[in-house]
């Protein structure tokens, strides 16, 4: 007596096609398609969480950048300032401060011109 495959697959089947519901033309409606659409949308989702890291950097400076205008220094002479008068302020810390706490990016700016 052979096997027929028709509740287990049809389940199979049903799991990945769901998983694709909303990707374009068949890729969310012919198995084989969304399959393969699938796998490969793993892979994207892995290398751009990755990649998330460097694009929240990216805004990081430029909000320091466009904080620092009205002290007419550059970004790049500003983060040496920092490093040279040993205040450790991640990039994170420093656009929160820009954004949120301008009275202490001030003070911190401040602390800096000395060492440029």
């Amino acid at each position: 007596m052979r096997v027929k495959r028709g509740e287990g697959r049809r389940k199979k089947h049903k799991k990945v096609l769901s998983l694709t519901k909303g990707f374009r033309l068949t890729y969310s409606k012919l198995y084989k398609r969304a399959k393969e659409a699938l796998l490969h949308s793993g892979q994207y989702s892995l290398a751009d969480r990755r990649k998330r890291g460097g694009q929240f950097r990216r805004v990081w400076i430029k909000r320091i950048n466009a904080a620092l205008e009205p002290f007419d220094i550059s970004y790049s002479r500003f983060i040496s300032a920092l490093k040279k008068s040993d205040i450790e302020l991640d990039r994170k810390v420093l656009a929160d401060l820009a954004l949120d706490h301008s009275e202490e990016f001030k003070a911190v700016v401040q602390s800096t011109k000395d060492k440029q």
